[in-house]
């Protein structure tokens, strides 16, 4: 009945119009913790099965109930896992779970509860006003402060430290309370409180936390407050971090109530959806380029194939950045040449992949073995990779060695190509019109991709034939001699005998 009544009440209640302390007594408002809010409406949320935590895929079988159970026993939270795996976002949209709005004393520097003040500045201020002590409304927005650990990040940061301008403003010895600076985490009572690279902050710093954690005291420079600070702590760690740059000290991690694992997507499919929702994509480029479902495939298969490459560190994994950064440099790869032919419309093409290579390079970290070969070498080979990986869901498989007399299902491009006399060139800026009367040319091509793909849109088709060539290139069947103004496909057998004529 109670839970009722509650409810009712931060849903009818005018906070405009409750100023004091008095008229917020007597509207009914009871106090309530940071972790008894986020599980009250979690539990709420469920009950009318409204998704917690949209606009994250992938984890609804494995890290979201995790969560829900770690926030349901109201833990601190350690996300532990590689770099681009959603961590920060998790955490941040754990601000959906607050109440909207939560009173405080005005002026308060900590975010003090109107009914249980604990800082030395609300209890005077009470004291001498009770009943009209003015208070202030916090949006949950403001409830969220996030601090990235460096080396470099000192106690007085995060703790506080003794303020000499205070003291001296004030007129006050350093024996004084009141000339105490609040650092961010005082600051940040009653709220979500996120330090991201945790293992990153020194060891000195990260014992700092102990107490704050436990027991709700916190030390500056010989003062010992006893602040009985409501947080909610959501921590963020890198599993490399443990070894290579630092480690969370065991009297901390003991303080942690739940560790959970993250993930990168673990299909296709949902790799797309989440590339799809946070590429940054003008609208002028939505309107006027088709992307092929294919095109989007190949482009997450190269970072499943980045994920497992011995060229790329493993541990410091692969960002989910990858495919978005990628995404953005295929379609703006396409824009530009729309803009240089004076085309309307047009459709991504697999020679558009070669512009995605610089948002590859810069997010990979590279063994010594991928040094060798080069980041640019490393990229292309992750295409080519991807290529090879895809082209057998779709085609029949390519075998290294065919039956004699046997008719293979490509010996028919594979011969038009070995009896052209013309080079065969796709230039990377061709006009729509050119770039269909090239890949129309070879009449193979078209039979071969209709027979096994049937149902591919007239407005795929173009894409489609462009990738077999790409795969027979891949599978060595056919030789691709890549230059400054686009591609040429040739018979690697018919060009080597012709050459000894």
């Amino acid at each position: 009945m109670k839970r009722i009544e509650k409810k009712e009440l931060k849903v009818n209640m005018n906070i405009t119009s409750i100023k004091t302390l008095g008229e917020l007594k007597k509207s009914g408002y009871k106090s309530k913790s940071i972790k008894d809010e986020l599980r009250d409406n979690l539990i709420d949320k469920i009950k009318i099965k409204e998704t917690v935590f949209k606009g994250v895929h992938g984890y609804e079988d494995t890290v979201i109930p995790e969560l829900e159970r770690a926030i349901l026993s109201r833990h601190n939270i350690n996300l532990l896992g590689l770099r681009g795996q959603a961590k920060t976002r998790l955490a941040r949209l754990m601000l959906n779970l607050l109440d909207e709005y939560i009173p405080i004393i005005e002026g308060s520097e900590i975010n003090d509860d109107p009914l249980s003040p604990i800082s030395r500045y609300a209890i005077e201020l009470i004291d001498i006003k009770q009943d009209k002590t003015p208070i202030a409304w916090l949006h949950r927005n403001n409830r969220f402060a996030e601090k990235l650990a460096t080396p470099d990040v000192t106690v007085a940061d995060i703790i506080g430290d003794v303020d000499p301008i205070k003291a001296a403003n004030l007129k006050l010895s350093y024996a004084d309370d009141r000339v105490i600076h609040y650092g961010m985490i005082p600051r940040a009572n009653r709220c979500i409180f996120v330090i991201n690279e945790l293992p990153d902050l020194q060891a000195r710093i990260q014992v700092a936390l102990f107490n704050i954690l436990q027991e709700g005291d916190i030390q500056i420079r010989g003062f010992k407050l006893r602040l009985s600070l409501d947080m909610q702590f959501v921590f963020t760690a890198n599993p490399e971090d443990y070894t290579n740059r630092g480690s969370i000290v065991t009297p901390l991690k003991d303080r942690i109530g739940s560790q959970i694992l993250t993930h990168y997507p673990e299909t296709i499919k949902i790799a797309k959806k989440i590339t799809s929702q946070e590429a940054k994509l003008d609208q002028r480029q939505l309107e006027s380029i088709f992307v092929p479902e294919l095109a989007k495939d190949i482009l997450e298969q190269i970072v499943f194939e980045a994920r497992n490459s011995e060229f790329i560190d493993a541990k410091s994994g692969v960002s989910a950045r990858l495919s978005i950064t990628a995404f953005e440099n295929l379609l703006s790869t396409a824009e530009r040449r729309l803009i240089y032919s004076g085309d309307t419309k047009t459709s991504i093409r697999m020679s558009d992949f070669i512009g995605i290579i610089p948002a590859i390079t810069g997010k990979i970290e590279l063994v010594y073995e991928g040094e060798q070969e080069g980041a640019y070498n490393v990229a292309l080979t992750l295409l080519g990779n991807a290529i090879k990986t895809l082209y057998p869901t779709f085609f029949p498989k390519i075998k290294k060695i065919e039956k004699q007399g046997v008719e293979a299902p490509y010996d028919n491009i594979i011969s038009w190509f070995f009896n052209n006399n013309t080079d065969f060139d796709i230039l990377d800026d061709v006009p729509e019109s050119d770039y269909s009367s090239i890949l129309n040319r070879v009449k193979p091509l078209r039979e071969f991709v209709i027979e096994h793909q049937p149902d591919v849109s007239k407005s795929e088709i173009l894409f489609w034939k462009e990738f077999v060539l790409w795969s027979l290139v891949e599978f060595k069947k056919l030789s691709k001699y890549r230059y400054a103004e686009g591609t040429q496909f040739k018979d690697p057998y018919g060009s080597f005998i012709s050459g000894l004529k």
